[in-house]
């Protein structure tokens, strides 16, 4: 069975309260099958997307757009879509319930975290403005993730004006590296940031651009490490 078609069958089953949606899902995970566990990641993103909404008041035409380079919805799911992202939204419980219940889907695979977080720097910056509610939410979400300032200030760096922020922060690695150290960090990130892995960790296959900004990120601050030091 397909991606949406699991997403379809799991929409229908949901009649009302947002923290059912997130009840039900959690289990996909653990029960196998890379298919369920897409749908559980996928189902983790429109839960937090929809509660971020709320972090600035509105949900942009541009916000959207951008959900929809991560995901490629097929014609006539998106119904299903609006119908899990409207479950979301009505939970007056607030969005922490929803990071923490993700935060154990996820508890021993803290890079797919990441991957969410970076998912939703991606929407929250597609209208070109990182709004002062939208980054309290990040950073909240990135804590309830397990995730230290230190930590966050990295993922933050890739998507906030990356070519003006510190490299080395960027790459999250120590300013005293040797050369050596600096290398084969690199190397370790650019093989962690293939697609591939992220696929292998249950990440959408459309989750790809994500991947490539992650890349492209990391290139630019090895690059600006290299003419700093000189390093051919």
């Amino acid at each position: 069975m397909a991606i949406w078609d699991l997403l379809e069958s799991f929409a229908s089953g949901i009649v009302s309260g947002g923290h059912r949606l997130i009840d039900a899902v959690s289990g996909m995970v653990s029960s196998g099958g890379a298919a369920r566990r897409q749908v559980a990641f996928t189902v983790a993103m429109i839960a937090l997307t929809a509660k971020m909404a709320k972090a600035d008041g509105v949900v942009t035409e541009d916000e959207i757009s951008a959900f929809s380079e991560l995901f490629d919805i097929p014609d006539g799911e998106e119904k299903n879509v609006a119908r899990l992202f409207n479950l979301a939204k009505q939970d007056v419980s607030g969005y922490e319930y929803y990071a923490r219940r993700i935060a154990g889907m996820f508890a021993d695979e803290p890079q797919a975290l990441e991957d969410i977080l970076d998912g939703l720097f991606h929407i929250a910056k597609a209208d070109h403005v990182l709004h002062e509610g939208e980054l309290a939410y990040l950073k909240r979400v990135s804590q309830l993730f397990g995730f230290d300032e230190h930590h966050f200030g990295c993922i933050k760096a890739r998507h906030v004006h990356p070519e003006a922020s510190d490299p080395y922060l960027i790459l999250d690695i120590d300013r005293s590296a040797s050369e050596e150290d600096l290398r084969r960090h690199y190397r370790r990130l650019v093989n962690e940031t293939h697609p591939d892995r992220l696929i292998a960790r249950g990440v959408p296959e459309e989750f790809v651009t994500i991947a490539n900004d992650r890349l492209a990120a990391v290139n630019d601050a090895w690059t600006r490490i290299r003419q700093e030091r000189g390093i051919r």
